[in-house]
């Protein structure tokens, strides 16, 4: 890695990104789950299955630039939790609230890439992340389809 680029930097980076992750595994998990739409269903368990490749994938990043144990601190991980009890307490309310709430994380999530590539990241680390950007922006259209058609 070049050393103008601050490896406690791209961890702590990393390190929201594949909590963020994370989280957005279990609650697309729990949508697949709860919702009732089949179609939609479907959606959101294939991407319970991208995020966790995703968190996966920077989780190796940093074990290749030397970093052995990837923790994440409770406070890095706040917002995405507080965001996911927040889902959970609009199960009740029916699909399109549960789809709404994803929507929300979806913006997030697109905020939190776009943060993440403002920073100085070594560029196979940047592919790495404008791929899985441009993944999020995809679902975050999906879900808005799915909204919009559903109701």
């Amino acid at each position: 890695m070049p050393e103008h680029i601050a490896l406690d930097k791209v961890e702590s980076t990393l390190d929201d990104l594949i909590q963020r992750l994370r989280d957005e595994q279990e609650g697309f998990r729990e949508l697949g789950h709860r919702l009732l739409n089949e179609r939609a269903k479907l959606f959101f368990l294939e991407e319970t299955q991208l995020r966790a490749e995703y968190a996966a994938e920077l989780e190796n990043e940093l074990h290749r630039m030397g970093v052995h144990d990837v923790n994440v601190s409770l406070s890095r991980s706040l917002k995405p939790r507080l965001f996911w009890a927040g889902f959970k307490s609009k199960i009740a309310d029916g699909d399109h609230a549960l789809l709404a709430a994803a929507h929300e994380g979806e913006d997030d999530a697109k905020k939190a890439y776009a943060e993440a590539l403002r920073n100085d990241l070594p560029l196979p680390l940047r592919e790495i992340l404008d791929h899985q950007q441009a993944h999020i922006l995809r679902t975050h259209q999906d879900v808005k389809a799915l909204i919009d058609k559903q109701y």
